[in-house]
Protein backbone atom coordinates (compact mmCIF):
# COMPACT_ATOMS: atom_id res chain seq x y z
CA UNK A 1 0.00 0.00 0.00
CA UNK A 2 1.32 3.51 -0.68
CA UNK A 3 1.85 6.25 1.56
CA UNK A 4 -1.18 8.68 0.07
CA UNK A 5 -3.50 5.99 0.64
CA UNK A 6 -2.69 4.76 3.79
CA UNK A 7 -2.94 7.93 5.27
CA UNK A 8 -6.48 8.27 3.33
CA UNK A 9 -7.32 5.78 5.61
CA UNK A 10 -5.75 6.47 8.95
CA UNK A 11 -7.26 9.82 8.31
CA UNK A 12 -11.16 8.35 7.15
CA UNK A 13 -10.76 5.73 10.32
CA UNK A 14 -10.22 9.02 12.90
CA UNK A 15 -13.56 10.85 10.96
CA UNK A 16 -15.07 7.32 11.84
CA UNK A 17 -13.98 7.31 15.61
CA UNK A 18 -15.04 11.13 16.31
CA UNK A 19 -18.76 10.18 14.36
CA UNK A 20 -19.54 7.14 17.16
CA UNK A 21 -17.93 8.99 20.22
CA UNK A 22 -20.29 11.93 19.31
CA UNK A 23 -23.12 9.41 18.61
CA UNK A 24 -22.76 9.00 22.50
CA UNK A 25 -21.60 5.29 22.86
CA UNK A 26 -20.79 4.19 26.46
CA UNK A 27 -19.11 1.64 28.28
CA UNK A 28 -16.26 -0.13 26.75
CA UNK A 29 -16.74 0.97 23.27
CA UNK A 30 -16.25 4.24 24.46
CA UNK A 31 -12.89 3.60 26.34
CA UNK A 32 -11.91 1.39 22.92
CA UNK A 33 -13.09 4.08 20.56
CA UNK A 34 -11.11 6.99 22.59
CA UNK A 35 -7.97 5.13 22.57
CA UNK A 36 -7.36 4.49 19.05
CA UNK A 37 -8.69 7.95 18.61
CA UNK A 38 -6.05 9.41 20.52
CA UNK A 39 -3.41 7.28 19.52
CA UNK A 40 -4.11 8.74 15.51
CA UNK A 41 -5.02 11.93 16.39
CA UNK A 42 -1.44 13.12 16.21
CA UNK A 43 -1.05 11.20 13.06
CA UNK A 44 -3.91 12.69 11.64
CA UNK A 45 -2.30 16.26 12.58
CA UNK A 46 0.65 15.49 11.18
CA UNK A 47 -1.25 14.46 7.79
CA UNK A 48 -3.07 17.20 8.05
CA UNK A 49 0.01 19.71 7.81
CA UNK A 50 1.48 17.39 4.83
CA UNK A 51 -2.36 17.87 2.91
CA UNK A 52 -1.68 21.73 3.07
CA UNK A 53 1.68 21.74 2.15
CA UNK A 54 0.87 19.57 -0.97
CA UNK A 55 -1.52 21.98 -1.98
CA UNK A 56 0.18 24.95 -1.73
CA UNK A 57 3.00 23.46 -3.83
CA UNK A 58 0.56 22.61 -6.27
CA UNK A 59 -1.12 26.25 -5.99
CA UNK A 60 2.63 27.71 -6.17
CA UNK A 61 3.39 25.87 -9.11
CA UNK A 62 0.60 27.15 -11.25
CA UNK A 63 1.99 30.60 -10.60
CA UNK A 64 5.55 30.07 -11.76
CA UNK A 65 3.97 31.18 -15.52
CA UNK A 66 2.58 34.53 -14.00
CA UNK A 67 5.84 36.81 -14.63
CA UNK A 68 4.49 39.26 -11.30
CA UNK A 69 3.99 36.18 -9.33
CA UNK A 70 6.91 34.13 -9.72
CA UNK A 71 9.61 35.26 -7.79
CA UNK A 72 7.26 34.45 -4.65
CA UNK A 73 6.35 31.11 -6.11
CA UNK A 74 9.70 30.06 -6.73
CA UNK A 75 10.28 31.11 -2.75
CA UNK A 76 7.29 28.70 -1.33
CA UNK A 77 8.81 25.59 -3.67
CA UNK A 78 12.20 26.41 -1.98
CA UNK A 79 10.32 25.88 1.41
CA UNK A 80 8.07 23.21 0.55
CA UNK A 81 10.88 21.00 -1.26
CA UNK A 82 12.06 20.64 2.05
CA UNK A 83 9.49 20.53 4.60
CA UNK A 84 6.98 17.98 2.53
CA UNK A 85 9.72 14.66 2.35
CA UNK A 86 10.30 16.13 6.68
CA UNK A 87 6.49 15.72 7.30
CA UNK A 88 6.23 12.28 5.55
CA UNK A 89 9.37 11.04 6.82
CA UNK A 90 8.10 11.91 10.25
CA UNK A 91 4.82 10.58 9.75
CA UNK A 92 6.31 7.33 8.58
CA UNK A 93 8.43 7.11 11.40
CA UNK A 94 5.30 7.77 13.69
CA UNK A 95 3.57 4.64 11.70
CA UNK A 96 6.16 2.34 12.46
CA UNK A 97 5.13 -0.75 14.97
CA UNK A 98 5.39 0.67 18.31
CA UNK A 99 7.10 -1.33 21.42
CA UNK A 100 4.37 -1.28 24.33
CA UNK A 101 7.43 -1.32 26.49
CA UNK A 102 8.96 1.62 25.37
CA UNK A 103 6.46 3.99 27.46
CA UNK A 104 7.77 1.90 30.77
CA UNK A 105 10.00 2.29 33.98
CA UNK A 106 13.11 0.55 34.12
CA UNK A 107 14.98 -2.33 36.01
CA UNK A 108 19.16 -1.63 35.55
CA UNK A 109 21.48 -3.84 36.59
CA UNK A 110 25.15 -3.61 36.36
CA UNK A 111 27.71 -6.08 37.20
CA UNK A 112 31.62 -6.05 36.64
CA UNK A 113 32.85 -8.62 34.18
CA UNK A 114 36.83 -8.96 33.26
CA UNK A 115 38.95 -6.64 34.95
CA UNK A 116 39.01 -7.58 38.70
CA UNK A 117 38.92 -4.21 41.00
CA UNK A 118 39.24 -1.83 37.88
CA UNK A 119 36.19 -3.42 36.81
CA UNK A 120 34.39 -2.97 40.11
CA UNK A 121 35.47 0.76 40.10
CA UNK A 122 33.97 1.47 36.57
CA UNK A 123 30.86 -0.37 37.25
CA UNK A 124 30.88 2.03 40.10
CA UNK A 125 31.02 5.11 37.67
CA UNK A 126 28.63 3.79 35.29
CA UNK A 127 25.84 3.47 38.12
CA UNK A 128 26.56 6.74 38.57
CA UNK A 129 26.78 7.91 35.21
CA UNK A 130 22.99 6.70 34.66
CA UNK A 131 22.11 8.01 38.15
CA UNK A 132 23.05 11.39 36.90
CA UNK A 133 21.43 10.90 33.47
CA UNK A 134 17.96 9.87 35.49
CA UNK A 135 18.11 12.90 37.50
CA UNK A 136 19.24 15.50 34.62
CA UNK A 137 15.46 13.78 32.41
CA UNK A 138 13.31 14.22 36.01
CA UNK A 139 12.95 10.52 36.54
CA UNK A 140 13.00 8.79 39.98
CA UNK A 141 16.05 6.98 40.66
CA UNK A 142 15.47 4.48 43.45
CA UNK A 143 18.86 1.81 44.42
CA UNK A 144 17.32 -1.59 45.01
CA UNK A 145 20.59 -3.35 45.70
CA UNK A 146 24.14 -2.14 45.93
CA UNK A 147 26.85 -4.47 46.74
CA UNK A 148 30.14 -2.45 47.12
CA UNK A 149 33.84 -3.98 46.93
CA UNK A 150 35.06 -1.73 50.24
CA UNK A 151 37.51 -0.12 47.72
CA UNK A 152 35.15 2.35 45.68
CA UNK A 153 33.79 -0.15 42.97
CA UNK A 154 30.71 -2.27 43.37
CA UNK A 155 30.11 -5.99 42.68
CA UNK A 156 26.94 -6.01 41.57
CA UNK A 157 23.88 -2.82 41.96
CA UNK A 158 20.52 -2.40 40.50
CA UNK A 159 18.06 0.44 40.16
CA UNK A 160 14.24 1.63 39.52
CA UNK A 161 14.19 3.94 37.33
CA UNK A 162 10.61 5.27 37.10
CA UNK A 163 9.15 7.82 34.79
CA UNK A 164 7.80 8.11 31.29
CA UNK A 165 9.71 6.38 27.90
CA UNK A 166 12.69 5.40 30.60
CA UNK A 167 12.84 2.07 28.59
CA UNK A 168 12.51 3.73 25.14
CA UNK A 169 15.69 5.75 25.96
CA UNK A 170 17.95 3.35 27.61
CA UNK A 171 16.83 -0.20 26.23
CA UNK A 172 20.27 0.28 23.66
CA UNK A 173 22.79 0.55 27.11
CA UNK A 174 22.29 -3.35 27.32
CA UNK A 175 25.47 -4.77 26.99
CA UNK A 176 29.07 -5.12 27.70
CA UNK A 177 30.75 -1.59 28.79
CA UNK A 178 34.51 -1.70 27.80
CA UNK A 179 37.16 0.84 30.00
CA UNK A 180 40.70 1.55 28.50
CA UNK A 181 43.11 3.54 31.60
CA UNK A 182 45.29 3.56 33.87
CA UNK A 183 43.82 2.02 36.85
CA UNK A 184 44.97 3.71 40.68
CA UNK A 185 46.84 0.72 41.29
CA UNK A 186 48.82 0.66 38.41
CA UNK A 187 52.65 1.77 39.29
CA UNK A 188 54.22 1.42 35.92
CA UNK A 189 51.61 3.66 33.83
CA UNK A 190 50.40 0.58 31.82
CA UNK A 191 46.72 0.90 30.31
CA UNK A 192 44.31 -1.85 31.29
CA UNK A 193 41.21 -3.26 30.04
CA UNK A 194 38.07 -4.02 31.80
CA UNK A 195 34.61 -5.03 31.23
CA UNK A 196 31.20 -4.10 32.95
CA UNK A 197 27.55 -5.69 31.86
CA UNK A 198 24.97 -3.29 31.83
CA UNK A 199 21.15 -4.83 31.12
CA UNK A 200 18.18 -2.51 31.25
CA UNK A 201 14.58 -4.37 31.76
CA UNK A 202 11.27 -2.95 31.11
CA UNK A 203 9.46 -2.92 34.46
CA UNK A 204 7.13 -5.45 34.34
CA UNK A 205 3.23 -5.96 36.35
CA UNK A 206 1.70 -9.08 37.54
CA UNK A 207 -0.68 -9.16 34.73
CA UNK A 208 2.30 -9.37 32.50
CA UNK A 209 3.70 -12.14 34.08
CA UNK A 210 1.92 -15.24 35.48
CA UNK A 211 4.23 -16.49 38.05
CA UNK A 212 3.25 -19.50 40.50
CA UNK A 213 4.19 -19.62 43.61
CA UNK A 214 4.52 -23.32 42.90
CA UNK A 215 7.55 -22.70 40.88
CA UNK A 216 9.41 -20.71 43.47
CA UNK A 217 12.25 -21.62 46.04
CA UNK A 218 12.47 -19.12 48.49
CA UNK A 219 15.52 -19.19 50.85
CA UNK A 220 15.74 -16.55 53.55
CA UNK A 221 19.17 -15.67 55.11
CA UNK A 222 21.63 -13.40 57.30
CA UNK A 223 22.46 -10.39 55.50
CA UNK A 224 25.93 -10.00 55.44
CA UNK A 225 28.09 -6.74 54.51
CA UNK A 226 31.50 -5.85 53.29
CA UNK A 227 33.97 -8.39 55.35
CA UNK A 228 31.14 -10.65 55.69
CA UNK A 229 29.92 -8.46 58.92
CA UNK A 230 26.67 -8.89 59.37
CA UNK A 231 24.30 -6.05 58.89
CA UNK A 232 21.59 -7.33 61.25
CA UNK A 233 21.10 -10.24 63.43
CA UNK A 234 17.18 -11.25 61.19
CA UNK A 235 17.32 -13.71 58.27
CA UNK A 236 16.08 -10.83 56.00
CA UNK A 237 17.68 -11.68 52.87
CA UNK A 238 15.87 -13.24 50.38
CA UNK A 239 17.24 -15.49 47.21
CA UNK A 240 14.07 -16.78 45.25
CA UNK A 241 14.85 -19.21 42.49
CA UNK A 242 12.35 -19.55 39.68
CA UNK A 243 12.71 -23.05 39.09
CA UNK A 244 11.30 -23.49 35.25
CA UNK A 245 13.38 -21.27 34.20
CA UNK A 246 16.57 -20.93 36.30
CA UNK A 247 16.19 -16.86 37.13
CA UNK A 248 17.81 -16.26 40.56
CA UNK A 249 17.25 -13.56 42.22
CA UNK A 250 19.07 -12.05 45.87
CA UNK A 251 18.06 -9.02 47.72
CA UNK A 252 19.55 -7.78 50.99
CA UNK A 253 19.42 -3.92 50.72
CA UNK A 254 16.17 -3.81 53.21
CA UNK A 255 16.05 -4.80 56.55
CA UNK A 256 12.48 -6.00 56.21
CA UNK A 257 12.27 -9.31 54.70
CA UNK A 258 8.91 -8.82 53.37
CA UNK A 259 10.13 -5.81 51.38
CA UNK A 260 13.62 -7.50 50.15
CA UNK A 261 11.11 -10.35 48.84
CA UNK A 262 8.94 -7.80 47.21
CA UNK A 263 11.85 -6.28 45.65
CA UNK A 264 13.11 -9.46 44.38
CA UNK A 265 9.51 -10.44 42.84
CA UNK A 266 9.52 -7.13 41.01
CA UNK A 267 13.17 -8.07 39.33
CA UNK A 268 12.21 -11.91 38.69
CA UNK A 269 9.21 -10.18 37.29
CA UNK A 270 11.11 -8.16 34.91
CA UNK A 271 13.20 -10.83 34.15
CA UNK A 272 11.13 -12.78 33.07
CA UNK A 273 9.31 -10.34 30.98
CA UNK A 274 12.35 -9.11 29.08
CA UNK A 275 12.95 -13.23 28.47
CA UNK A 276 9.16 -13.50 27.03
CA UNK A 277 10.12 -10.28 24.64
CA UNK A 278 13.18 -11.73 23.85
CA UNK A 279 11.80 -15.11 22.44
CA UNK A 280 8.74 -13.27 20.92
CA UNK A 281 11.05 -10.98 18.87
CA UNK A 282 14.06 -13.44 18.14
CA UNK A 283 13.15 -13.16 14.41
CA UNK A 284 13.20 -8.85 14.41
CA UNK A 285 16.90 -8.80 16.94
CA UNK A 286 18.31 -10.75 14.46
CA UNK A 287 17.12 -9.03 11.59
CA UNK A 288 18.79 -5.70 13.74
CA UNK A 289 21.94 -6.79 14.88
CA UNK A 290 23.75 -5.45 12.74
CA UNK A 291 22.42 -2.19 13.35
CA UNK A 292 21.87 -1.77 16.96
CA UNK A 293 22.15 -4.69 18.56
CA UNK A 294 20.07 -7.01 20.50
CA UNK A 295 20.39 -5.83 23.83
CA UNK A 296 22.00 -9.50 24.78
CA UNK A 297 24.32 -8.07 27.32
CA UNK A 298 27.29 -10.42 26.27
CA UNK A 299 27.66 -8.14 23.17
CA UNK A 300 30.44 -5.11 23.29
CA UNK A 301 28.99 -1.99 22.78
CA UNK A 302 30.84 0.40 23.87
CA UNK A 303 34.48 1.53 24.58
CA UNK A 304 35.35 4.13 26.86
CA UNK A 305 39.26 5.20 26.10
CA UNK A 306 40.27 7.64 29.38
CA UNK A 307 43.68 8.60 28.05
CA UNK A 308 42.40 9.86 24.66
CA UNK A 309 39.15 11.42 26.13
CA UNK A 310 37.07 8.76 23.70
CA UNK A 311 33.62 7.54 24.00
CA UNK A 312 33.16 5.10 21.02
CA UNK A 313 29.77 3.00 20.40
CA UNK A 314 30.58 -0.03 18.24
CA UNK A 315 26.96 -0.12 17.12
CA UNK A 316 26.99 2.91 14.56
CA UNK A 317 30.74 3.49 14.71
CA UNK A 318 30.09 6.70 16.51
CA UNK A 319 32.97 8.73 18.37
CA UNK A 320 32.60 11.14 20.88
CA UNK A 321 35.23 13.45 22.39
CA UNK A 322 33.85 13.78 25.58
CA UNK A 323 34.60 11.37 27.66
CA UNK A 324 33.91 13.61 30.89
CA UNK A 325 30.65 15.22 29.90
CA UNK A 326 29.36 11.53 29.09
CA UNK A 327 30.33 10.32 32.52
CA UNK A 328 28.61 12.87 33.98
CA UNK A 329 25.61 12.00 32.24
CA UNK A 330 25.64 13.55 28.67
CA UNK A 331 24.16 10.30 27.01
CA UNK A 332 21.28 12.32 24.81
CA UNK A 333 23.77 12.35 21.42
CA UNK A 334 24.65 8.75 21.52
CA UNK A 335 20.94 7.49 22.28
CA UNK A 336 19.09 9.97 20.27
CA UNK A 337 21.78 8.18 17.26
CA UNK A 338 21.55 4.97 18.22
CA UNK A 339 17.20 5.91 17.92
CA UNK A 340 17.54 7.30 14.53
CA UNK A 341 19.58 4.17 13.40
CA UNK A 342 17.14 1.90 15.13
CA UNK A 343 14.19 3.79 13.49
CA UNK A 344 15.96 4.11 10.14
CA UNK A 345 16.55 -0.11 9.94
CA UNK A 346 12.60 -0.61 10.79
CA UNK A 347 11.66 1.62 7.95
CA UNK A 348 14.06 0.14 5.57
CA UNK A 349 12.56 -3.18 6.23
CA UNK A 350 8.82 -2.48 5.36
CA UNK A 351 10.01 -1.36 2.33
Amino acid sequence: MNLALKLDRIAARADELRALLSEGVSGEAYVKASKELSEIEPVVARIGELREAEHARQDASTLLDDPEMRELAEAELFELKDKIPALEHEIQLALLPKDEADARSAILEIRPAAGGDEAGLFAAELFGMYQKYSEGRGWRFEILEYSDTGLGGLKDATAEITGRNVFARLKYESGVHRVQRVPATESQGRIHTSTVTVAVLPEAEEVDVQIDEGDLRIDVYRASGAGGQHVNKTESAVRITHLPTGIVVTMQEEKSQHKNRAKAMKILRARMYEQQRASLHATRAADRKSQVGTGDRSERIRTYNFPQGRVTDHRINLTLYKIDRVMMGELDEFIDALTAEDQAARLAAQE
